[in-house]
């Protein structure tokens, strides 16, 4: 089996590596407007049936060009129930991932941006059919961008990139917890800087190849005046003993700090909420530590690429107090297939998790809609086959406290004549990192954990017509004493059909299940007729 030069393949490992060349220049712009007719039949309890009816505009769009390269898919619906006695709901539905040549081959500027709807609290309900009754839920946004440096000073390949985040989340304050459970601060908003940079070489000169990286993230989130700050060098060694076989070690220091203010307190000594259910900081509280780690990083692994469809990297180590394990795997099975699987650990939070997540999102992606199911948690997959990113991490609960955060997720991509499949899956283990407040309860300590799972399938039953399916489950434990597991499970089906050029007429069912050990079981089925026209 051939092999590759496996230095260079990772040189540079601070540094975004620069995307493949495009293919043969493409755009598109489709601006559509929709209408629907559903029905949310309530399986459990009394029956009741809620009817409604939903507008909605949306576009979607592609370019890729030699020096531009992005997709962008965004929707704005309004549902109008017929029972009086249920809002009106507006829902902002859309991702966007885009890249440009600044300068050709050199400078970059990247940007993600992602609009959804999401759970507020690991230990409330998980619907599914984001319908009538939405306990548990709130709109989130969340985007970055920022520019990325790859050049050549002589033999040394030098890199940067700066990213800067935002995520906003709006309140949700109507949801039921069990009794004796305490509420949750919730998460608002944020704002992040992050700046990586490096220099190496790839061994040919050197019997190994080096690089030496160093980086800076400071985040400031507006609840309590929480503030995160951390800072890094590292050097790494890369030493090939075969054409497809490599080991590599690092040795660096890094600095992490993580702190707030406490909140408010009333006469009672109870801790002041807003009029949306958030904390009111006491801007006369001294900083409180909730993590302060420095200390030598070091880590040692192997990167195996047996051809140049797949790429395996494993990584042991010592970080933020204990052992870290870190790896990937890029499998281009066939022409049509791939495996793409992540390993990771980190302290991170809700922004800073979903920054990471939307830049992990190709610049071409599928965003198969799925006119039941209006949330962006979960896998998005790729144009080309595995590849894709995974949002479950950042999604698993809107906390507004840091945590170490490890976990895998994992996706799989297969095209096979008029058939397209898509299969992904996470489990993400939390440890919350907060201060320790007297009477006030603390996450300190406390680990979370999730699965889960996803499966699509679509067929082209002719050039008028396609089907598509999707499966889902998700498993969530909150850890917090006094608080049971939250589960849900989930299946649609779908069938569109073209009417000349621009009319669509859709028709899609669906069921799912939510079970709790604290609350009563929930299930319900969803019924659905629309029509699309595209300009």
């Amino acid at each position: 089996m051939r092999g590759i030069n496996l230095a260079r393949t990772v040189t540079l490992s601070g540094a975004v590596i620069a995307a493949a060349a495009p293919s043969p220049a493409a755009k598109s712009i489709v601006p559509y407007i929709e209408v629907q007719q559903a029905a949310l039949v309530d399986l459990t309890g009394d029956g009741d049936v809620l009817t409604y009816t939903a507008l909605a505009a949306g576009v979607d769009a592609s370019i890729n060009t030699r020096r531009a390269q992005g997709t962008l898919s965004y929707r704005y619906e309004r549902r109008i129930p017929w029972n009086n006695d249920t809002p009106d709901q507006s829902i902002h539905t859309g991702l966007a991932r885009g890249s440009l040549q600044l300068v050709p081959d050199m400078l970059t500027l990247d940007a993600g941006a992602i609009a959804t709807r999401a759970r507020s609290d690991i230990r409330g309900s998980a619907p599914v059919f984001f319908v009538g009754n939405t306990d548990n839920i709130t709109q989130v946004y969340g985007g970055y961008i920022g520019p990325t440096l790859n050049t050549r000073v002589g033999p040394v390949e030098v890199g940067a990139n700066y990213r800067f985040g935002y995520a906003r989340a709006e309140s949700n304050e109507s949801f039921a917890l069990a009794p004796g459970q305490q509420r949750l601060d919730t998460f608002h908003d944020a704002t992040s800087h992050s700046i990586n940079a490096s220099v190496g070489m790839p061994s040919g000169r050197f019997p190994f190849g080096w690089t030496v990286t160093g980086g800076y993230t400071r985040e400031d989130a507006g609840q309590l005046d929480q503030r995160f700050a951390a800072k890094y060098v590292r050097g790494e060694l890369v030493v090939p003993v075969s054409r497809t076989l490599a080991l590599t070690a690092g040795l660096g220091y890094e600095d992490l700090e993580s702190s707030e203010r406490a909140p408010l307190r009333d006469a009672s000594g109870f801790p002041v909420v807003n009029s949306r259910g958030r904390y009111v900081t006491d801007t006369s509280s001294p900083r409180l530590l909730s993590y302060d780690q420095d200390g030598l990083i070091y880590d040692a692994g192997v990167i195996w690429r047996p051809n140049r469809r797949t790429t395996l990297i494993a990584r042991v180590g010592h970080r933020y107090g204990g052992t870290t394990v870190v790896g990937s795997l890029d499998w281009r099975m066939t022409r049509n297939s791939g495996l793409q699987v992540n390993v990771y650990d980190g302290i991170e939070s809700f922004g800073r998790s979903l920054t990471r997540g939307l830049n992990s999102i190709p610049t071409g992606f599928e965003l198969q809609r799925n006119p039941l199911v209006d949330n962006l948690n979960g896998c998005i997959f790729g144009t080309t086959p595995g590849t894709g990113g995974c949002l479950d991490n950042a999604f698993q609960s809107l906390t507004t406290a840091n945590f170490r955060a490890r976990g895998v997720n994992a996706l799989y991509t297969l095209a096979y004549g008029k058939w397209t499949f898509g299969a992904g899956g996470s489990y993400t283990n939390r440890k919350y990192l907060a201060p320790v407040q007297g009477n006030l309860f603390s996450l300190n300590g406390v680990r979370d954990e999730s699965w889960e799972l996803q499966a699509n399938a679509s067929r082209i039953l002719n050039p008028r017509s396609t089907v598509n399916g999707a499966l889902f489950a998700n498993w969530y434990d909150s850890g917090i004493a006094g608080a049971g597991a939250v589960s849900s499970l989930g299946a649609t089906a779908s069938y569109y059909h073209t009417f000349g050029r621009r009319l669509t007429g859709q028709a899609s069912a669906g069921v799912y299940t939510f079970d709790s050990t604290d609350f009563d079981a929930q299930a319900a089925a969803q019924l659905l007729f629309g029509l699309r026209y595209q300009f």
